[in-house]
């Protein structure tokens, strides 16, 4: 029963997610918003709505080890496995932008993530950081883009073509599969942590996190075969930001989070490694692209993280 809870929280909050996005947007123009401030907002928020009823989800249940370990595990899933197969199937190119901005602030998140985490508890005042250096993030990523979106055209991107009463039908159906996906995954999850002898954490970092991060994978391998060139390192940087500053911030915020912070350990020490590696691969040394070799590497690096985390079972 577990693993139907499992696979059908995963189902639900893929199936969701999606239209939620869809529905989101659709509204959103109904309203007279722009294509830019959309996709700043509404798209980021409803990309991350998985993970962050997940977390708020495990943090209510008491099971504080999923809501880190979902996080943790998406980011360096992010880096170690999207990036890493987008790459492998066709070298993905870097802006300056994300060398000079978004990697530094990805890298101050990981950071503030882990020292805040040594303390045993993420507190509301914590959270609260996080989510205030969201805004920051977001405010000066809208300014930047106004500035580069200056005199283009936004009519295409302006079409509206769903009617405001199946947006809003879709929003409210989307929100309620959200939620029930979320607790359908923690419960199994947890389950299946207990039965198999291995911690919430474990689960959280493999199952949940690669699970929660389908979508992205999904979206990138397709760009990828179909050799578009639209698939931005940027993106992922971004999704990691988003990932700490809203998730665990919005989390600690409304619910404290409480834990032993060693077993995390290997998880904060490989995230901030894969960042480096990331930076290594993205630094322009020789070309401003992420080769097959880089995404080799990253990949290698993921699979040996996922090696080492089963091996070392806390």
């Amino acid at each position: 029963m577990e693993y139907i809870e499992l696979l059908g929280g995963l189902a639900l909050l893929i199936i969701s997610g999606k239209y939620l996005v869809d529905a989101a947007v659709a509204l959103a123009k109904r309203l007279g918003m722009s294509s830019l401030l959309v996709g700043m907002t509404v798209v980021a928020f409803g990309t991350s709505a998985p993970e962050l009823l997940v977390s708020l989800s495990a943090a209510l249940k008491g099971i504080p080890e999923i809501s880190l370990g979902n996080v943790l595990g998406s980011n360096i899933a992010n880096i170690g496995l999207v990036l890493a197969i987008s790459a492998i199937i066709v070298p993905i190119p870097v802006q300056k932008n994300t060398v000079r901005y978004d990697w530094p602030i990805m890298m101050l998140s990981f950071i503030l993530l882990s020292i805040f985490m040594l303390g045993n508890e993420i507190s509301r005042l914590e959270g609260f950081i996080l989510f205030a250096l969201l805004i920051a993030y977001l405010w000066w990523q809208i300014h930047i883009a106004r500035r580069q979106a200056k005199g283009k055209d936004d009519s295409e991107q302006g079409k509206k073509h769903m009617s405001l009463s199946v947006a809003l039908i879709l929003i409210i159906v989307t929100s309620i599969g959200l939620a029930k996906g979320a607790d359908w995954l923690v419960m199994g999850a947890s389950t299946i942590a207990h039965k198999l002898h291995v911690s919430e954490r474990v689960i959280s970092i493999t199952i949940v996190a690669i699970g929660t991060s389908l979508p992205e994978l999904t979206a990138s391998v397709i760009a990828a075969l179909r050799r578009q060139t639209d698939i931005s390192v940027g993106n992922i940087v971004g999704s990691n930001i988003f990932n700490i500053f809203s998730i665990i911030g919005l989390t600690a915020m409304i619910h404290p989070l409480h834990f032993n912070h060693v077993p995390f350990l290997m998880d904060i020490g490989s995230m901030l490694f894969i960042g480096i590696l990331l930076w290594l691969a993205i630094y322009p040394f020789k070309s401003n692209k992420i080769t097959r070799g880089e995404g080799f590497m990253l990949l290698a690096s993921y699979f040996a993280y996922i090696v080492l985390i089963l091996l070392v079972k806390f």
